[in-house]
């Protein structure tokens, strides 16, 4: 089974509650993305908004996966920088496979499907992230091309006393 990917999917109430439900199923199953369980939708919620918010006002734009079955497996955000010297560069994030569809590819085709999409869009030269040190995802990005261009030691407090790298990697286009 594949995915079928959609960048810039109309926000509907359903759309929403697939986003806040697969990422409240990656941060409860340990995802680097922005949170430590427990979650819940909920919690999620304000931080889903903000990016929403992005969406609207044109700063952001959202890549899905989607299941043979029509639900929300996958999902990505692509920010577009708003440094005037640096809009040559975009920022990939909040990058999400849902954890019972782990392991079948789906990582790989949405790292392929964000690339395809920031080589559309004009000007864009090179992807960036982050990721949380201590998660094994430095090394997935690594397997999808990407190199590790700066580590800031213990940046990211996950709980008292377990502080994590922030793990800066580019993908040039």
């Amino acid at each position: 089974m594949s995915l079928h990917f959609e960048l810039d999917p109309a926000v509907t109430p359903d759309l929403r509650d697939g986003l806040l439900a697969l990422w409240a199923d990656v941060s409860n199953a340990g995802g680097a993305v922005g949170f430590v369980p427990p979650v819940t939708p909920d919690d999620i919620r304000p931080e889903l908004l903000r990016h929403l918010t992005g969406i609207a006002e044109g700063r952001i734009r959202l890549l899905v996966g989607r299941d043979a079955e029509g639900a929300v497996a996958a999902t990505a955000f692509l920010a577009f920088n708003q440094h005037r010297l640096m809009r040559h560069h975009l920022w990939l994030y909040t990058v999400m496979v849902r954890p019972r569809q782990q392991g079948k590819g789906y990582g790989r085709a949405l790292m392929a499907a964000a690339e395809e999409a920031a080589r559309g869009f004009d000007g864009v030269e090179a992807l960036r992230l982050t990721c949380r040190g201590g998660t094994g995802a430095d090394a997935f990005y690594s397997a999808c091309g990407y190199k590790e261009v700066g580590r800031i030691p213990g940046a990211i407090r996950v709980s008292p006393g377990d502080d994590r790298d922030d793990v800066h990697m580019l993908l040039p286009l």
